[in-house]
């Protein structure tokens, strides 16, 4: 990200329920912590509108919660402007990346750095894999690679 007065980040998976959300509320935990808030914008969205306006699946949310973390977060659908104002826009997996790249080739003046978040993961994870059909266990990995990869790019970035 810019180190701008006000640094932006929004993460984007396909639904924008289960993964997305996490990363967002992790990334706003990690920023809070560090007294950093008043730099950061952080937001997530969905390359599908299939779930625009729903909270997040009940699962992401008691994962967050299991690590002390809260968000009102509601889904919605990525959109030109995000690509036109955010610094950086962080996606899931390769499916995420096509779609977001085919979308910001359409958008004039995007200045988005669109690349996978697993990219920052020192455990070398490239893909953060949807939990959506998987179990409580499945959540708390994508908990951990988001967490992971999440403090790397704060470190990269800050």
């Amino acid at each position: 990200l810019k180190k701008s007065e006000n640094s932006l980040e929004s993460l984007v998976s396909i639904g924008n329920i289960c993964r997305s959300p996490i990363a967002e509320a992790v990334f706003r935990k990690l920023v809070t912590d560090e007294k950093l808030e008043h730099k950061w914008r952080t937001d997530s969205a969905a390359v599908s509108d299939w779930n625009v306006g729903r909270f997040p699946d009940s699962r992401a949310l008691s994962c967050l919660r299991n690590h002390g973390i809260e968000t009102a977060h509601k889904a919605r659908q990525i959109t030109k402007e995000d690509f036109q104002t955010f610094d950086h826009i962080l996606c899931m997996d390769e499916s995420n990346l096509r779609d977001l790249n085919r979308k910001s080739n359409q958008v004039k003046d995007c200045k988005a750095k669109i690349e996978l978040l697993g990219t920052y993961d020192p455990q070398k994870q490239l893909i953060i894999e949807d939990p959506y059909y998987g179990n409580e266990k499945d959540f708390e990995t994508v908990y951990e690679q988001c967490l992971r990869c999440c403090k790397a790019f704060l470190e990269k970035y800050h």
